[in-house]
């Protein structure tokens, strides 16, 4: 998923060098705002944070975070797009603002051209998991057993049309198997309800499940990468468990308006991606499962299109409607 950006976190590693040494700073502005569409806590929200309190400590100018959860993202999306375009007010995204147009069919905004990329910030992998007490042995059993009974096994979801959503689809379709979907209103009541057992299996973000998994709350079939993991070092690797050419990582990134001027889209990408060079950003993030993947405007931008017409082709094979 992320090939394509590899060139442009090689070109940015002088970008980085150079803000770390001076290069200019984000645009004049007597406030920076960093809307998430998510609740407080996850990873769109903490890497925004982390972000704008170096911003505000550099420059001494406020840099702020409004959680403005809703419609998968839509609301702080929107609120984006009404502010003044001058690099000040960014959003904070995670694949769910590429599900949107496979979703909704009634979008306010055009996912890839009202909006200007800044950066990917990194990514993480997904996680299958199963309740702690489930008597599933591993992914190759879970598959069987779907198989042998379709429509009979659940998994959750942090709603409908949303990256996890999708994620269980596209695994799905690659083992060919029939399972229930059960939607929740948001991560944190998708996990609860595995580990409550009331679920069979979801497949959930990295930093979502590693704490469940090493508490023996629930435990973990296979990671959803294309490597193992360091705190799960025995967890294979979905390909590895019976279903190949599955793989599935949670993305995180920062947009601004597509109005925004060039040249301030540039200076916040040095910015930003210096910040996230930074070893207290990358140990920050990396206990969250997170890998940095500082990018190019440019590159982003590509990744958000090949996303999109991924989301809308999983979406048709799951006849998933838009709203």
């Amino acid at each position: 998923m992320l090939l394509a950006l590899a060139m442009g976190t090689a070109a940015n590693a002088g970008m980085a060098a150079s803000a770390q040494e001076g290069a200019a700073p984000v645009p004049e502005a007597s406030r920076y705002t960093f809307f998430v569409g998510f609740g407080p806590g996850g990873v769109p929200d903490l890497a925004a944070r982390l972000i704008a309190e170096k911003i505000q400590a550099r420059h001494q100018i406020p840099a702020v975070v409004v959680n403005k959860p809703g419609v998968g993202g839509m609301l702080a999306a929107q609120d984006v797009l009404d502010a003044t375009p001058d690099g000040s007010t960014l959003l904070s995204v995670t694949p769910a603002h590429a599900t949107a147009p496979a979703v909704y069919r009634n979008l306010r905004y055009d996912t890839l051209k009202d909006f200007a990329p800044v950066t990917l910030i990194g990514d993480g992998p997904a996680v299958v998991i199963v309740p702690a007490a489930s008597t599933v042995v591993d992914m190759a059993d879970l598959v069987r057993r779907a198989k042998a009974e379709p429509g009979r096994l659940t998994y959750s979801s942090a709603g409908v049309g949303g990256s996890t959503h999708f994620a269980a689809e596209l695994l799905r379709q690659k083992a060919g198997i029939e399972v229930l979907h059960v939607p929740y209103k948001g991560v944190a009541q998708a996990m609860t309800e595995v580990v409550a057992g009331r679920v069979d299996f979801t497949v959930a973000p990295y930093v979502a499940a590693v704490k469940l998994v090493q508490a023996g709350k629930v435990r973990a079939l296979a990671v959803a990468g294309k490597q193992h993991m360091p705190e799960m070092p025995d967890v294979p690797t979905v390909p590895e468990s019976g279903v190949p050419g599955y793989e599935w990582s949670f993305w995180y990134g920062l947009l601004v308006s597509a109005k925004t001027p060039p040249e301030a889209v540039a200076r916040l990408n040095r910015e930003v991606v210096a910040i996230l060079h930074e070893p207290d950003i990358q140990t920050r993030l990396g206990e969250m499962g997170v890998a940095i993947a500082a990018s190019s405007p440019e590159a982003f931008q590509a990744l958000l299109t090949e996303e999109v017409a991924k989301f809308k082709a999983i979406a048709t094979a799951a006849n998933i409607q838009p709203n």
